[in-house]
């Protein structure tokens, strides 16, 4: 399908700054390295640089991931910043200055919670990831392998592998256009999501070890201190996915998951499957996200977390028996 949306943003434009959230995960990158590899392709005239936090190394397959700028550069502006996959101008990482001094923003996003705080807002919530959304914007007679390696990624991972409750008929015909250009779309999802280290593995294990259930059985919550990470030699990445595996429990709705960033400063994963409306549920705390999956930020024990969230998922779990 043809699409002359960037065709439309890009005129006038030399220089342009892509970047994404902080603790960028597979669809934050995948969505940024899929419009690098897009622009460089079609519009070699343009300058595209893409800001984003240290991510997992088992991204570096990306072509051009090895010029992706971890740090600031000497330039001073860009005519357009582009944001995506980040719901809140306060969460967008790296290089968030050049949002100020850019002379155009536009922000692409499947957060429900996003106010759209960009001059330009392209919004859907009801798409499965950022990266679903690029390839509808994208002149799809001209995605190549490349560009279709990364699309693949981030949808593969905001979908859970394509199990997740935001899976739609596009979806998977997206997935399955992406495929038939030729990407190893196998060695993908196992490089990126199936293979785990040794530390992951450990935090995995710590968090079920420490998990409870509570409201029935329709919620089960974990969590890991600073302490336990600092012993294991774990970093933030090493607890990707942790929150996913505690929602898999037989019974539970609602899983919430929490470790200490700092002493007493806590980052809080929430996910659901039918009911709760973790978005709502997390915006309680000035966080937000989807409705089956969002997050935020807490202060005080690991128990004060717990005790802080749990009458807000109770009431969802009322309001809904049956």
């Amino acid at each position: 399908m043809r699409n002359d949306f960037f065709e439309q943003v890009l005129t006038g434009v030399k220089r342009v700054c892509i970047t994404g959230h902080v603790k960028p995960d597979g669809d934050c990158v995948g969505s940024c390295l899929g419009l690098k590899n897009y622009l460089a392709d079609n519009f070699p005239q343009v300058q595209a640089d893409v800001y984003l936090d240290p991510y997992d190394p088992s991204f570096s397959f990306m072509r051009y991931e090895n010029q992706v700028k971890h740090s600031d550069s000497s330039i001073q502006f860009y005519d357009l910043f582009i944001s995506l996959d980040c719901a809140d101008l306060e969460r967008i990482g790296l290089g968030k200055k050049y949002f100020q001094t850019a002379d155009r923003t536009l922000c692409i996003d499947h957060h429900v919670s996003n106010p759209g705080y960009a001059g330009q807002n392209y919004i859907l919530p009801d798409a499965s990831a950022c990266a679903e959304i690029l390839y509808q914007l994208f002149d799809q007679e001209k995605i190549g392998k490349e560009t279709a390696e990364c699309l693949y990624t981030g949808i593969a991972h905001d979908t859970g592998i394509f199990k997740y409750s935001n899976v739609t008929g596009d979806t998977m015909r997206a997935a399955a256009d992406l495929i038939d250009r030729g990407i190893s779309f196998d060695r993908i999802l196992t490089d990126t999501i199936l293979t785990k280290t040794y530390v992951q593995q450990q935090m995995l294990a710590e968090a079920l070890q420490a998990s409870v259930l509570l409201l029935d059985g329709r919620c089960i919550y974990s969590y890991i201190r600073l302490k336990t990470m600092e012993q294991r030699g774990a970093t933030i990445q090493d607890t990707h996915g942790i929150v996913e595996k505690l929602r898999d429990t037989k019974g539970v709705d609602c899983a919430i998951f929490a470790y200490e960033v700092a002493p007493g400063q806590f980052k809080v994963s929430t996910r659901s499957k039918q009911i709760v409306d973790v978005n709502v549920l997390c915006n309680q705390f000035g966080g937000g996200g989807h409705v089956r999956a969002a997050g935020c930020s807490m202060t005080g024990t690991c128990h004060d977390v717990i005790n802080g969230i749990l009458p807000f998922v109770e009431k969802q779990l009322q309001e809904n028996k049956g």
